[in-house]
């Protein structure tokens, strides 16, 4: 449980780097503050703004400090995978081009926000599952 909180941690934290890096994000020129103005992308896919990057970095520097126990990573796995399963609904439902969309978020954001969610709610709950098993016998 601990390992998987930190390697998720220590991904986000990577992400939010990497989104400050010309060349890994295009058009960074083009990196705005917050808002749907902001045309850049990080791999050339996800649409990212100096607001977004440094989420990531917070995201990830918490679930790297609450890998140190059990149940802050658990919490962390599961309760971060329900704030990524609202961003994928919140992008799904706001329009793209209106001031909705502060983070900012794409159709692909969107979708690898889904895939984050699932996933990491999976973790949390899969790997929780098996210690309590262990803890019976």
């Amino acid at each position: 449980m601990q390992k998987a909180a930190l390697a998720v941690g220590a991904v986000f934290l990577l992400v939010g780097i990497l989104g400050f890096i010309p060349g890994i994000t295009s058009n960074y020129d083009q990196l705005g503050a917050a808002g749907h103005h902001s045309e850049a992308l990080l791999l050339g896919v996800f649409q990212v703004s100096i607001l977004h990057n440094i989420v990531h970095l917070l995201f990830g520097a918490a679930g790297i400090a609450v890998a140190r126990s059990i149940s802050g990573s658990r919490n962390y796995l599961i309760w971060g995978g329900v704030i990524y399963l609202v961003l994928w609904l919140y992008g799904l439902f706001i329009n793209k081009d209106s001031a909705a969309n502060f983070v900012p978020v794409n159709t692909a954001d969107d979708w690898l926000h889904f895939v984050l969610g699932v996933g990491m709610i999976l973790l949390g709950v899969a790997l929780t599952r098996d210690r309590r098993r262990d803890t019976v016998r």
